[in-house]
């Protein structure tokens, strides 16, 4: 149930995520963007995102024992229909057996509840999502320019912005125009306290021949950092909130063989991180509030 659901909820959001209308070359480019895994994580994110799965497994296990509890309460009425069939009276039904009748009826309502109120809480959750990925493309305006992109991959938003909007060739001073960029992204996280943000930087493979510049590596962190102090400095975005990333030409979205693709790998990502431990309270709460409801049938 769980799988199907988000299986949906995926497929929805990537079909809603702006595609490139100017050639098919950039749309086949996208497609291959849209793709790439989020092995970008942080440290945190992975930890985030392995409670995630605990949880799943959780909602798995309440599934098996409902379907256990539902093969239990047929055998009680097939027990209660024997009897009847035999004395034609509830009254042979023994008090025990009625008790152990009216404990698994209560026992399936309860695990009915926190199953329902576990799918309430991931449905919120891509909520949010939806409603971060339409405020990022709000802010931003004209997605269609491919050298920005809003997409939203396994629940995570990511902006991808090419370094050409950004830098200069061979630098990481961010350019006037890209700032004004920079501060409509600055806006909606300002606006959102409950998410955190990582830069990556990311580069081609081609070697660097300036002295003031080790290699790639030194490159993207390089850029990653610019991105993150004129975030804090010019914008008041919470240091605590951000995290800068060098990530070199490792994770390419295109091959480094051709001029187009190397322009598509110098790129600056900025991944949207949501609060897990939030989504966590938030199902632990409805479980507690479903325990409590079963108890009132």
């Amino acid at each position: 149930m769980f799988k199907k659901t988000l299986l949906m909820l995926v497929a929805g959001l990537t079909l809603a995520s702006c595609a490139s209308k100017k050639d098919l070359q950039a749309a086949e480019d996208r497609a291959r963007r849209t793709q790439e895994l989020l092995d970008t994580a942080t440290v945190k994110l992975n930890a985030c995102l392995a409670e995630e799965k605990a949880n799943i497994a959780r909602l798995q296990s309440l599934e098996r024992e409902m379907r256990t509890k539902d093969d239990q309460i047929s055998n009680l009425q097939g027990t209660n229909a024997a009897l009847l069939n035999n004395v034609g009276n509830l009254a042979t039904l023994s008090a025990k057996e009625a008790e152990n009748l009216e404990r698994s009826l209560e026992s399936i309502k309860e695990k009915d509840l926190q199953i329902r109120s576990l799918n309430d809480a991931i449905t919120k959750k891509d909520s949010v999502t939806l409603a971060l990925v339409t405020s990022f493309k709000s802010s931003l305006g004209n997605l269609n320019d491919q050298d920005i992109e809003v997409n939203v991959e396994k629940g995570v938003v990511f902006i991808s912005i090419s370094d050409k909007l950004l830098y200069k060739s061979g630098s990481w001073e961010v350019q006037d125009e890209a700032k004004r960029i920079l501060g409509k992204v600055a806006k909606v996280v300002n606006d959102k306290p409950d998410i955190e943000i990582m830069v990556e930087g990311h580069t081609d493979n081609q070697p660097i021949s300036k002295s003031n510049i080790q290699d790639n590596w030194d490159l993207s962190a390089k850029r990653a950092t610019s991105i993150v102090r004129i975030l804090q400095d010019d914008y008041g975005v919470a240091p605590q909130r951000m995290t800068a990333a060098g990530r070199s030409f490792y994770v390419p979205v295109a091959s480094n063989e051709t001029p187009q693709g190397r322009a598509m790998n110098r790129r600056t990502r900025i991944v949207v991180l949501p609060k897990l431990d939030q989504f966590y309270e938030l199902v632990e709460k409805g479980m507690e509030q479903a325990k409590a409801n079963a108890r009132k049938q």
